[in-house]
């Protein structure tokens, strides 16, 4: 079976409940909740649409968004991704993203940005990477705290899931530097161990701030991805497999920092959908599960329409004429539909698919069981 890993998170302030916490004590219904998402271009709302970078960080051009709502979004894909599934599941509104102007942080805030790594110099000065997002989140931290008050404040954060999809980006930066990770086998594990380690940190500081419950999509075979797929048919040196192990051993360590946190810190509790078999049997099996194609993407040029053009006018690219029917809308990020299967799974799919609770049964613990917050 592949490691079960994912990355995500929500934050949820629940009814007060009189009972004692035992275990399997559930709340049926949140009085109010919260989302707070970090990731990359699976994950982002439409940061990136908010500040100068290159044009391959940026998905505000049509088609993007086009099936959906109507117009570019800055969400890479035609209509929804993950997180605006999870948040309707939820009764949430879509969660914004933080650079959007005007915007109440009462329900959460996305974070996430389009080509964003775990490491600082995975396209630096192009995108927010995890530690900008973090800061990010710090500075809305502060915004509850003096908006809500101190005790208001931590029962929110405490009762907050907190949605991750970040890691990808780390690794395609260094393979389209030329870096061969099969070269040096300790250097590839001492590589996963960093951005792991990074990874944790981060959560770290969230649960210093009173995060209790994170969401984990871990990494899909991204050597399966229609731009990796057009880049090795036209090179000489191979790079599928050697992404595709990279995210199988990202995917173990992760899986293990998980379960150790989960036995040292008090509260923490986490969800971790299996993106990389949901992913890698929908391009295997396409028609099992409503698409006709699991490999070529819908919009782009090139081999496997995988070289990123989708959108570029200048450019020109090919456009399928039902993105419904594929798995890939571009080179890089699944189409909306497949975004919804991914979202149920990831809400309510069994242990074979999301474990140790998937994200319904997290949304629905009693933070009084998850935190230390004080209550009257």
């Amino acid at each position: 079976m592949s490691p079960k890993l994912s990355l995500s998170v929500f934050a949820i302030l629940l009814v007060n409940v009189a009972s004692a916490c035992r275990p399997g004590n559930y709340l049926a219904v949140p009085k109010h909740s919260a989302l707070f998402v970090f990731g990359d271009s699976l994950f982002d709302a439409g940061n990136n649409h908010y500040f100068d970078t290159l044009l391959r960080f940026k998905a505000d051009h049509p088609p993007y968004g086009e099936t959906f709502f109507g117009y570019p979004t800055g969400r890479a894909t035609n209509g929804r991704i993950i997180p605006d599934f999870i948040s309707e599941y939820a009764g949430l509104p879509l969660i914004p993203p933080y650079l959007q102007p005007g915007q109440d942080w009462d329900y959460g805030v996305n974070f996430a940005s389009i080509g964003g790594g775990v490491l600082d110099e995975t396209h630096p000065g192009y995108v927010i990477n995890l530690r900008g997002q973090l800061r990010n989140f710090m500075k809305v931290e502060k915004h509850l705290r003096h908006k809500l008050g101190s005790e208001e404040a931590e029962t929110l954060l405490s009762a907050a899931v907190y949605l991750f999809n970040i890691g990808s980006n780390d690794y395609f930066a260094r393979v389209q530097e030329g870096y061969n990770f099969f070269d040096w086998q300790d250097v590839q594990k001492e590589y996963v161990d960093m951005v792991v380690g990074n990874l944790t940190t981060a959560i770290q500081e969230i649960y210093n701030k009173g995060g209790r419950k994170f969401a984990f999509l871990s990494l899909s075979p991204i050597g399966y991805l229609p731009w990796v797929r057009a880049s090795d048919s036209s090179s000489t040196y191979s790079f599928v497999e050697e992404l595709i192990e990279i995210a199988k051993q990202q995917n173990r360590e992760l899986s293990q920092v998980l379960q150790r946190l989960e036995r040292s810190l008090k509260g923490f509790k986490h969800s971790t959908h299996d993106f990389y078999t949901s992913l890698s049997e929908r391009s295997e099996y396409p028609s099992k599960y409503g698409f006709k194609e699991g490999e070529a993407a819908c919009c782009g040029t090139g081999p496997y329409r995988g070289i990123f053009t989708c959108g570029k006018v200048i450019n020109g690219y090919d456009l399928c004429e039902d993105p419904s029917d594929f798995l890939f809308f571009d080179s890089a990020h699944p189409t909306e539909k497949a975004n919804e299967q991914f979202a149920k799974l990831f809400w309510s799919g069994d242990l074979d698919v999301t474990w140790p609770h998937n994200l319904k049964s997290l949304f629905e613990l009693d933070s009084n069981c998850t935190s230390n917050v004080r209550r009257e």
